[in-house]
């Protein structure tokens, strides 16, 4: 959460920040700000709301600096409002932070650093470490860029939390330091100009060279080059070595909107692409499997897999889920899914010959990144599922596949979830062929899979029909979604959608459960949401539907194509594809995902910005 951009080169800053900043706008949005080395000041402009109210308030007023950091908000301590808003500066008012993270003992040293005769003008505890920075720079008799980059470093030292940090003094022109520990930060090396970032997608257009650093990485930009040094636990302070420089391939345009009304939307009619993506190299035909060399485990170690936990947060919790009946039901290996956010607080038994998974789009979500470093620590092969060559989760993993989703700027996640429920499909398909599955079955599979783009473009055709089902919805305070099977957790995604986009109350339930409890929610103003494709298990569905039915609520149902007249008794029903039945989860969240966004147009809502949520989880 929370965007940080900071340029420094022969250019003018601001307009390479403000532009840049604007791509990490989905990773918070209450409020903005930037901070110029301007003439042996430092010269401060920050505005509660969104990026634009910033530039409007620079209007045409651009900085001749050229070194500066931005900033835009994620709020965790403090409201959203001018103040409390980014860049802070230390008791000098010489020095500025902007800040992504926590420090989760700001409280301790501020109340030492009250006593020092500090005052404090916001309720954040980035202020803090500020003037904590400009403590240690103070006392410092050393000379130049060192003098700062040794502050940063002692003050990081005392502070207990995470952190992305970019700083700036008015009396080194021309330096920024940067360090960074459980928080994003990625180093964009340009000709006779260097960036800092939160998050790559900021940088397509003013480099493709970049450099993802590690936790307790501290680095020193200049225009023309660049330090990068490490420190230990204890403080310790070595050269990092071994750097690594990656090559972006995305374009400024693969995190446009285009010609869509908003990004969620251009996302979702890229699924196609995303699931094609996603098979792309990793179909077997010969041998009627999967391919996924980069779990780095060869057949033996696969077959020795007893056990499978997946870990993740959010979307990504309930495509693991998803998952989970997928690997179960194909490869007979007994499969659990943990709130990766609760596994490193649990003492969970764990079994030897047991392969642990995390997913995260991000590949920096930080609950999932803790919950990898608490099972490695323990000893188990960890592997991960991310889209982000170099984030943490990639590099920390002992192997994994990468989604190749592309940029996905829509907070609310579709077309990753989409591109994760495709790999654990591919896995479970290789664990099957592996121990219990046929030739035979895999082929079949293989021939499914293939039609899986086709059949999604046949789904997004629909789009105006779902529109109309949404405009007689819209007005609900409540909706009910049911799923059964691997259908539950789509049921959790598509409620988890229409609550995150359009702010409508809304739960999934396995199917079944409607008669717990659940039934009591029932009435003509509480639409209830079926999956129902036509299986084995149709009829059960359809019981539950007319137990709706029967007490006045409104009813959608999402079935397949060979239902016919089967579903004839809904209000509402929206015809998918039929595929296999061990893939057919993959389309059925497609209407969910078009129904919860032209609810949320036609409410007015920001689809592409929900109030109150952010990109990549990178805080606790």
């Amino acid at each position: 959460m929370c965007g940080i951009v900071a340029f420094v080169g022969k250019r003018k800053a601001q307009p390479i920040l403000l532009d840049a900043l604007s791509r990490l706008e989905y990773r918070g949005y209450d409020s903005a700000g930037v901070a110029f080395q301007d003439q042996g000041q430092i010269t401060i402009v920050k505005r509660a709301g969104r990026i634009a109210t910033l530039a409007k308030t620079l209007g045409g007023n651009i900085s001749p600096s050229t070194t500066g950091i931005s900033h835009t908000r994620w709020a965790t301590h403090g409201e959203a409002n001018d103040t409390n808003a980014h860049p802070h500066v230390d008791q000098s008012g010489k020095l500025a932070v902007v800040h992504n993270g926590v420090v989760e003992n700001y409280t301790e040293i501020k109340a030492t650093l009250l006593k020092q005769g500090h005052t404090f003008k916001t309720q954040t505890d980035t202020e803090v470490l500020a003037h904590l920075i400009g403590v240690k720079y103070e006392t410092s008799t050393e000379k130049s860029a060192e003098r700062l980059t040794n502050a940063v470093r002692k003050a990081i030292h005392e502070v207990r939390g995470t952190y992305g940090i970019a700083v700036i003094h008015a009396d080194l022109p021309g330096i920024i330091v940067g360090a960074r520990s459980g928080s994003p930060l990625v180093l964009g090396l340009g000709t006779d100009e260097n960036f800092l970032s939160s998050d790559a997608a900021a940088l397509t257009g003013y480099t493709q060279r970049v450099i993802f650093l590690k936790d307790h990485d501290i680095v020193t930009l200049r225009a023309a080059d660049f330090t990068i040094e490490s420190t230990g636990e204890n403080g310790a302070v070595h050269s990092e070595n071994g750097i690594q420089i990656h090559e972006l391939d995305h374009k400024p345009e693969d995190a446009d909107k285009g010609s869509y009304s908003h990004s969620m939307l251009k996302e979702i009619f890229e699924q196609p692409t995303t699931v094609e993506n996603a098979l792309r190299g990793r179909i077997d035909p010969d041998g009627s499997s999967a391919k996924l060399g980069g779990l780095n485990m060869d057949a033996s170690e696969l077959r020795q897999v007893e056990r499978i936990v997946f870990m993740a947060c959010g979307t990504a919790l309930h495509a693991a889920m998803v998952g989970e009946r997928m690997i179960e039901t194909l490869a007979h290996i007994p499969v659990e899914v943990e709130h990766a956010s609760e596994f490193r607080y649990s003492n969970v038994p764990i079994t030897s010959n047991t392969l642990f998974f995390v997913i995260s789009q991000s590949g920096e979500t930080i609950d999932t990144l803790c919950a990898l470093r608490e099972a490695k620590r323990r000893g188990y092969h960890c592997l991960g599922i991310c889209n982000h060559v170099g984030s943490s989760i990639a590099r920390e993993s002992d192997g994994g596949v990468y989604m190749h989703a592309g940029p996905e700027v829509g907070v609310a996640a579709t077309k990753s979830f989409i591109s994760q429920v495709t790999i654990c499909s591919l896995l479970g398909l290789l664990l099957g062929r592996l121990k219990v599955v046929s030739a035979a079955r895999g082929g079949e599979l293989i021939k499914a899979f293939e039609k899986l783009p086709s059949q999604i473009e046949t789904i997004l055709a629909q789009t105006n029909s779902v529109k109309a089902i949404a405009e007689q919805i819209k007005s609900s305070q409540s909706m009910l979604f049911f799923g059964r099977q691997a259908n539950y957790p789509i049921a959790l995604e598509g409620a988890l959608k229409l609550k995150e986009i359009s702010y409508i109350h809304a739960e999934g339930y396995p199917s079944a459960e409607l008669k717990h409890g659940v039934i009591a929610l029932v009435d003509e103003n509480t639409p209830s949401i079926f999956l129902m494709p036509k299986d084995g298990i149709f009829d059960k569905n359809m019981n539950n539907l007319q137990q709706v039915k029967a007490r006045k609520g409104p009813t959608v149902a999402i079935t397949t194509d060979d239902a016919g007249q089967s579903c004839s008794d809904a209000d509402h029903v929206v015809f998918v594809p039929k595929t296999d039945d061990y893939l057919q989860p993959i389309l059925n969240v497609i209407p969910l995902q078009l129904l919860a966004y032209h609810i949320a147009v036609a409410l007015g809502r920001d689809v592409d910005k929900p109030r109150n949520l952010a990109k990549s989880v990178t805080v606790e």
